[in-house]
């Protein structure tokens, strides 16, 4: 039934589904806009991105924004290498655009550098062709986005059975106020490597680790921009990289504000340890509602439709 509804939706949006057309100069060339077959568009896209077990045979591209899009021609990271291994392979998440591998193998090798650790732990990237996912992550759409395990990954031996059963291990206490005794040097190491890559644009990690790093880094400041506070983020961090050059169907998300961003964690952990009183005027937020095919660029039926 799905096969069949992507099929009759591929021509009439094939040609928008692509990159822009351009002219000999490079300028874009506008040409008419496709609509969406309206019966593919009111599709919840996390059951039709869900279902696909591969890539599509496409070129690499990622389409849209990070929560809210696709990605072409996705390339798959070796389930172990020899300075990594995936994690939860049952999820066959392991997936991304050729810079996110690229850059997972480089980050692990400086990893490897760090006492106790023979490398890195690789938790969720992307699904084959990117997409809302079935459980989880609203980002991760684009294959962009990576969560690094806090745990040394000081066996790289891992039976796909311990992938699926071992832990990763928090790093915080006090609710992300403070780290712990898990935290170490390495750990700062290892995230500082992976801030000071260009390709990336944020690495996102519990309040505390970022005022730890703050306190703690004496030398060159400049890659603690990139290190964001968000709640959670204390079993792994999250990396996110850049949209590729070129890739002009990919949306980047603004820059970080300048500067180190060291004050805005302190009040993030501030606010932890003394939490301002509720504001009586404050109405729930709304639930949030599943991704339809029409929310996605048109260029996503053309990954989904792809064999």
């Amino acid at each position: 039934m799905i096969r069949t509804l992507i099929s009759l939706s591929l021509a009439a949006t094939l040609l928008s589904c692509g990159p822009a057309p351009r002219d000999i100069s490079g300028a874009v060339m506008h040409t008419p806009t496709r609509v969406m077959d309206p019966v593919l568009s009111s599709k919840e896209a996390k059951q039709l991105f869900g279902a696909k077990a591969g890539p599509s045979p496409q070129a690499p591209a990622p389409h849209g924004s990070y929560a809210k899009g696709c990605v072409a021609g996705g390339v798959q990271l070796a389930e172990t290498g020899p300075t990594w291994q995936a994690m939860r392979l049952s999820r066959n998440r392991n997936w991304g655009h050729p810079e996110l591998v690229d850059y997972v193998q480089d980050l692990s090798r400086k990893a490897a550098q760090q006492p106790g650790w023979n490398g890195l732990y690789i938790g969720d990237m992307s699904q084959p062709r990117g997409g809302p996912m079935l459980t989880g992550h609203a980002s991760h759409q684009i294959g962009l986005d990576v969560d690094i395990w806090m745990l040394p990954a000081d066996t790289l031996t891992l039976s796909a059975r311990e992938r699926e059963n071992i832990s990763s291990i928090s790093t915080r206490r006090s609710s992300g106020a403070y780290t712990n005794n898990n935290w170490t040097r390495a750990h700062h190491e290892i995230l500082k490597a992976a801030a000071s890559d260009p390709r990336v644009a944020r690495i996102f990690v519990f309040p505390g680790a970022k005022v730890q790093m703050c306190n703690d880094e004496k030398g060159d400041r400049a890659w603690l921009r990139k290190i964001r506070p968000r709640y959670g983020h204390h079993y792994h961090f999250h990396v996110r990289l850049n949209c590729p050059g070129g890739a002009g169907g990919c949306v980047d998300q603004a820059a970080p504000p300048a500067g180190d961003g060291c004050a805005d964690a302190q009040a993030w952990v501030n606010n932890i340890l003394n939490p301002p009183p509720p504001d009586p005027n404050a109405k729930p937020a709304p639930p949030r509602r599943e991704l339809t095919m029409g929310d996605l660029p048109n260029a996503c039926a053309a990954v989904l439709a792809a064999n």
